[in-house]
Parts: structure tokens; sequence; C-alpha cells
């Protein structure tokens, strides 16, 4: 990454709504197996595997530079001081040195925040657990990363043999780029907010000048005005495509039915949409992706729709262990993947939707149906958002930075959530892995368990990722909301269960097809 590169405003919220109560960064927790008779050092092999396949992903030695105080969006620059020591670690695990021990050390360590001085990211390696096995937790921001691109790292990491692949060395290093002055920055900063990234395929190529990369005062002045005129003709070129799609927006939102179903939709408060402290609760779970997958067909609805059903069923059983089941149907925060297939690009390219996960509704089956049908509405509502996604990630508001920061500060401390209305109950992601097995420095994955984010108001995030025939859930929860998240993890096989149960056929049938 020789040049600098300027965050989205996606991108750069992450770091703005971080709070020392709410870190803004993704992780996992792998578990391998060793080789039967492994006499190596795993952490040393691990480490320089890592550090020999770092030019693959260069956002993983790119550190964040400010904008001139803070008036616009940070860069991604090389960090010409990039130590893998600061960023890959030999961590220690107690006895007795099992998964559940790992699981709330996982959970301590992820309400730690990164260090902004360096790259985003930190793996920790946990050796000499039972049964020959390895625990990693990787943890990076996510400002740099969304579940798509964090499947596409995957690549560089994980091998689909024991023995790593080669890798061809890094090309050449570029001539470090000369750090641009206080002036440079300003007017670029300034530039941006007048060259916002709407589509202008429309706009003619020959307005599409070369700048002069000088700082003088004169050719800064020329290339501003250059950029004046790109950008009146390029914005005159995007209003019909955002006019368009703000009017499927005011249509969907005028009518009858899509107006009732955003009523329905709406989160009732809950004991999970609160405040959350500076401490994490986190537990991992397996559940088979064939027999997941086997529900889906039998229900007429697709993997998501399973996960939401699970979901729901487990916190369901939860509030009412509590007392605290609202009447009315809880919501999930729901992440779309506006990512195309095959783009690994090491940035957030994602959408959300609001979807209710019927969980007041008694029978499994039903609740399944249900969720099906409330998934297709939100689908529907969301698609024109959808298609100005693109259009406004990359919008720039001179001191949006400071402001942001200052209002998501005021917000944590106000403890306004416990007293406005919930946007979601829960969040809800899945993310699809590899099918086949994958090996690091010789050992074998056996789980890979998503780590990701709290937040005021939505105190429970409940993440999937495949990998072979598993689905492994991770649930992380302020720890001052569900202090032992594991007990939702207990709940999910006999909630998978329930559900298998309710689509099975009757014993009439089998007895039936048997003779």
């Amino acid at each position: 990454m020789a040049d600098a590169k300027k965050l989205s405003s996606l991108d750069a919220s992450f770091l703005y709504l971080e709070t020392p109560e709410m870190p803004m960064h993704v992780g996992s927790m792998a578990i391998f197996r060793l080789p039967e008779g492994y006499k190596g050092n795993f952490f040393e092999e691990f480490k320089a595997m890592i550090a020999s396949r770092l030019h693959i992903a260069p956002i993983l030695k790119a550190r964040l530079e400010k904008a001139p105080l803070d008036i616009d969006h940070p860069s991604w620059v090389e960090d010409d001081q990039f130590d893998i020591d600061r960023h890959i670690f030999r961590a220690s695990l107690p006895e007795p040195r099992d998964r559940a021990t790992l699981e709330r050390i996982v959970g301590w360590m992820h309400a730690k925040l990164l260090n902004r001085a360096r790259p985003l990211w930190e793996f920790y390696v946990f050796e000499g657990m039972k049964d020959n096995e390895v625990g990693l937790y990787s943890k990076m921001h996510h400002a740099c990363i969304d579940g798509g691109a964090g499947a596409a790292l995957t690549s560089m990491i994980y091998d689909i043999t024991p023995v790593p692949r080669e890798v061809d060395p890094p090309a050449a290093r570029k001539v470090a780029q000369e750090p641009r002055d206080i002036a440079a920055n300003l007017i670029d900063s300034y530039q941006q907010l007048w060259t916002q990234p709407f589509d202008a395929k429309a706009a003619p190529k020959s307005l599409e000048l070369p700048r002069t990369g000088k700082s003088d005062l004169g050719s800064i002045l020329f290339d501003n005005a250059m950029f004046q005129i790109e950008t009146a003709v390029k914005f005159a070129a995007s209003v019909p495509t955002v006019l368009k799609s703000l009017s499927d927006v005011v249509g969907k939102i005028s009518d009858p039915k899509s107006r009732d179903s955003l009523v329905s939709m709406a989160s009732p408060p809950t004991i999970l949409n609160k405040t959350i402290s500076s401490e994490r609760s986190f537990a991992g779970v397996s559940i088979s992706l064939s027999r997941a997958k086997a529900l889906a067909k039998a229900s007429g609805g697709k993997l998501n729709d399973v996960v939401l059903a699970l979901s729901s069923g487990v916190v369901r059983r939860y509030l009412l262990s509590q007392g605290g089941l609202p009447n009315k149907s809880l919501t999930a925060a729901v992440p779309i993947s506006l990512r195309e297939e095959g783009n690994a690009d090491a940035n957030n390219q994602v959408f959300g939707m609001i979807c209710s996960i019927a969980t007041n509704v008694d029978d499994p089956k039903t609740r399944l149906e249900t969720i099906i049908a409330q998934s297709t509405k939100s689908k529907e509502m969301s698609h024109p958002l959808r298609a100005l996604m693109p259009q406004v990630s990359n919008l720039s508001m001179l001191g949006a930075p400071i402001v942001t920061q200052i209002l998501a500060l005021l917000y944590s401390r106000s403890n306004l959530s416990d007293v406005l209305p919930p946007a979601a109950n829960i969040t809800v992601s899945n993310v699809p892995g590899p099918r086949q097995t994958l090996y690091a420095a010789g050992a074998e994955l056996l789980h890979i368990f998503p780590v990701s984010i709290s937040t005021h108001g939505i105190a429970l995030n409940i993440t999937v990722q495949s990998y072979r025939d598993q689905l492994d859930f991770g649930f992380i929860a302020g720890a001052n909301i569900i202090p032992h998240v594991q007990v939702l993890c207990d709940m999910l096989p006999a909630e998978f269960d329930a559900l298998e149960a309710a689509y099975a056929p009757p014993p009439s049938e089998i007895k039936g097809a048997a003779e």
C-alpha cells in the first residue's frame, strides 16, 4: 500500500462510533487440532507463515493517518515501522485449558480497544489445550473489513492441505511516498466535499483532467477550479439515478400495506436493549449445516431464515426464563452484503435490514414460516435503499470525524439507549464459509466461531459462520446485560431439535413407508 487511500464514510463511521464501552472490531475464535505426535513450535511456525504472506493482504500493514485537524476522513498508509511481534502474540490459557475457559478469555479480550497507532489487527495463539487442540483468537477493526472481506482473508491465512502452499514473495518495495504537507491535505479534504462519488458514468471523459501533483498555491487553485467543473457535470449525471431511488423509497413508505409492515416491525423494548458496559460475555456452539439446509428446503425458505428462526427460538426461551418476553415480536438487524462475487477488497460493502423474528409465536413451525414471510417483506422494503448505498457510502462532510465522535461519546455517557426505543432487539448475521477442510501451519481447522460487535441498545449479537458441514454460532453480549451468554448456547441444540421435529413426518407415515 504505497499510496494513501482515504476511508469511505461507511468504513470511517466504525472509527467515529467507537467508545471504550463499544469497541468496533470483529474477530473469530478458531479451534485447531495439531497432528498426532507433533513436536514443533506451532506459534513460531504460524507467525512465520503469516509474515511470509502479509503482502497478499496489504491492509494488514496499513495504519491510519488522520486528516489535519480531523476535518475529514483519515487515510490508510503503509506502516514503515511495522513489527509483526506487535500483532501476533503467544497467549496463556489457565487450567483446565478447555474451550469454556478460552471463551471466557476471548470475551474479556474482545472488550479491549485496538491501538490506533498501529495496523488495526491482532492474533493470539493459545497452545496446550485438551485433545491436542490450539485456540486462535483474532480481531480486526471493522473499519478495515466486513464479513465478505474476512472470508477473502481466509484464503491468505489457511491452506487446503496440511503442507502450507508456496507463496510468491512480494514485489520489489516501492520508494516510500513523501508525506503530503498540511496545505495539500486541507485542500484535498475540501475537494473531497465537492467530488462526492455519485455514479458518474455519463460524465464526459474529457473532463477527467490530470492533476498537477504540486502543492503550490497556483496549482492548487487551478486543480480546485477543474474539480468544481467536473463535479457539476458528475452530479448532474447522477441526479436521475438518485431521484429514482428516493422515489422508490417514498413509494414504498406511502403504500398502506408497506406502512402497516413498518409499524408491525417496530421493535419493542426488552431487557436486552440497554446501555452496555465495557465487558463482554462470549460463547460458541455448532450445529449440522446439512440438517439446517434440509430444514430450509422443507419450509420453502432459505438458510438465513432457519438461522433467524433458531436465533428467535433461543432468545424467546431466554426472555421467558427471565420473565421479560414482550407480547409483540422482537426484531433483528440483519446485515446484507453488497459485495459482488469475486470482490476481495478489504473494506465494508454491507447494508442492513430490520426483520421481525416472530418471538410472539409459540409453535416452531409457524414461527419459521412467519419469519420467511416477514424477511421477504423486509427485503422488498430495503431494496430501493440498497440502490442508494453505493452513492451515499462515500459522502464526506468537513468536520464529520469530530462531530460524530463527540455525539457517539455523548450518547454512550448519557445512557440514552435505556430510554429510547431500540432500532432492533438483536443482531443476527450469517457469513458463508468454505466447505473443504482448511489447515494453518499444518494444524487442522476444526471450528471458526465469529466474535462480533455488541452496541448500546442492542446488547446481543449472534453471528454464524459456515465451515465444512457445520454452522458455528458465536454469541456475544454486554456482560452487564447477559453475564453468561453460554446459557443461550446451551438452548440452541434443543431449539434445533424442536424445529426439526416440527417438520418431521407423522409416525403413521413413517410406519407406512417401512411396510
